[in-house]
């Protein structure tokens, strides 16, 4: 029996993605602090908690005060969802796909692939996928969950 070496490195490359092991984790870092996220092996995302159960909004966190006190980033995906947020941090959202609505004041601002939205500290918004949108994120600070 001939044994598929890539189709088995493949098979153990995403186990060990999924469950972020080793050399296989989605982050490679240099001794130098210089740090590469592998978009291909980020594995599942976590459920965003939005207050409503039927919405679909998951999550990837890749850096935060681990890596750096000033700037956090991640990944999120948003699917038919829409939830209120209030920002104590300054937040820049770059649109992989789909459309990413920010509604403020009773307006909505959207943005689509290739887009980038700034969202300024202070804001009360609502995040809005009326189909899909996957997106970018990079805050400031890092540790705007504990302010």
């Amino acid at each position: 029996m001939e044994l598929n070496k890539e189709l088995i490195e493949e098979i153990v490359r995403k186990v060990a993605s999924e469950l972020q092991l080793g050399c296989f984790n989605f982050k490679e870092t240099d001794i130098s602090g210089i740090t590469v996220v592998h978009k291909d092996r980020l594995g599942e995302f976590d459920k965003f908690d939005t207050g409503k159960p039927n919405d679909e909004v998951y999550i990837k966190d890749l850096f935060d005060t681990k890596e750096s006190p000033r700037l956090a980033a991640g990944y999120m995906k948003m699917c038919h969802s829409r939830f209120q947020w209030t920002l104590n941090y300054d937040e820049m959202d770059y649109v992989i796909e789909g459309t990413l609505e920010i509604i403020v004041n009773g307006k909505k601002l959207a943005g689509s692939k290739g887009d980038c939205i700034f969202i300024p500290m202070g804001s009360t918004i609502e995040f809005s996928a009326p189909e899909y949108a996957e997106f970018f994120y990079v805050t400031y600070p890092a540790n705007w969950s504990e302010l």
